[in-house]
């Protein structure tokens, strides 16, 4: 697909569903890699699904092909981490070419790893910094820069500390932020702890939306169920869910219909995992592990009759010498059509 159709199929996406930009996934580090995002592809025509965070490192000096991905899993948003408005504008630029539909600058990882680059959570405060790494981008790209931030970082929680980041930003041109609605504690807290521990402060990312009401403000943390989505729809203009749509993944399969206004989704569980076989087919043809595939696929029957029995087979089978797509057919075995 040329550069051009690729930009037509994303405007049809816009115009056919309203804001592309309504209904995202969330980038997840080690979870939505190329396999995962077809997998959630299978299940929404609409929502924005999101690379793992991929810094500028990797991008310009790595050996590997970071920025590829299948024309099936538009729109698709690359998520950059990083610091330097040099690298980040080459890695834009780069991003652009391959035909993503946003750029989405990490400004909310509390991770050590990140914090020793100086990029994700810490880049909280330097509103100014982070301004001259998106105008960087923006100069680069006709898509949509976006910033995804937390609402604070250790003691500095205030909301004029938030809306700093937001305004220079703002300044700079940057329209569309995403708002993980907990702070980040850069010590003393792990990762997950920091998905958790901290409390959501839901209210504060409302706020955020009527005092910048030209923005377009989207929330994430702790959304579990579509029903969530629209009552945050109610007050903002997109929402993000992350491991409850990786843990749970057919609750995607709603997302068109209930948010996008599009007919009901009509494959059964069975029909779904069975779509994927010609993609397993082609990536083993070229030396992808039938594992990293599956994997994605353990939660699609979750809470149904048989499926933990599924989950168990494919996880003590899926990952030995010579797994193919008959170890995911005796899975299917464990839960009833």
């Amino acid at each position: 697909m040329s550069q051009i159709e690729k930009i037509i199929k994303s405007d049809h996406l816009i115009t056919q569903g309203g804001d592309f930009r309504r209904f995202s996934v969330a980038p997840m580090l080690d979870w939505t890699d190329k396999h995962c995002r077809t997998f959630h592809r299978k299940l929404t025509k609409h929502a924005v699904l999101y690379t793992e965070m991929i810094t500028t490192g990797a991008i310009l000096f790595g050996k590997g092909d970071y920025l590829a991905f299948g024309d099936h899993e538009m729109p698709v948003a690359l998520q950059l981490g990083g610091s330097d408005p040099k690298a980040l504008a080459e890695c834009a630029k780069r991003a652009g070419e391959y035909g993503y539909n946003e750029i989405n600058l990490n400004v909310g990882c509390p991770s050590d790893r990140v914090q020793n680059g100086r990029f994700g959570a810490c880049l909280m405060a330097e509103p100014q910094l982070v301004a001259e790494c998106v105008a960087a981008m923006k100069a680069e790209v006709d898509i949509p820069v976006t910033v995804k931030t937390r609402i604070g970082i250790d003691e500095q929680d205030s909301y004029e500390f938030l809306t700093a980041l937001i305004e220079a930003s703002r300044q700079v041109g940057c329209d569309d932020f995403i708002i993980h609605a907990r702070k980040a504690w850069l010590k003393g807290l792990s990762p997950k702890e920091n998905r958790e521990v901290p409390p959501l402060d839901y209210p504060r990312v409302y706020q955020l939306k009527k005092d910048f009401a030209d923005l377009h403000i989207s929330i994430n943390g702790g959304v579990k169920t579509l029903d969530d989505c629209q009552q945050h729809l109610a007050h903002l203009d997109g929402v993000m869910i992350g491991r409850e749509a990786y843990s749970n993944p057919y609750m995607l399969s709603q997302v068109d219909e209930l948010l996008y206004g599009e007919p009901a989704f009509t494959q059964s569980r069975h029909e779904v995992v069975r779509s994927m076989y010609d993609y397993f087919e082609a990536q083993m043809t070229q030396g992808a592990n039938f594992w990293h595939i599956a994997r994605h696929m353990l939660g699609i029957f979750q809470s149904q009759p048989g499926g933990r029995a599924f989950r168990r087979h494919l996880s003590e089978n899926g990952h030995k010498q010579g797994a193919d797509i008959s170890v995911m057919e005796k899975a299917l075995e464990c839960v009833p059509e």
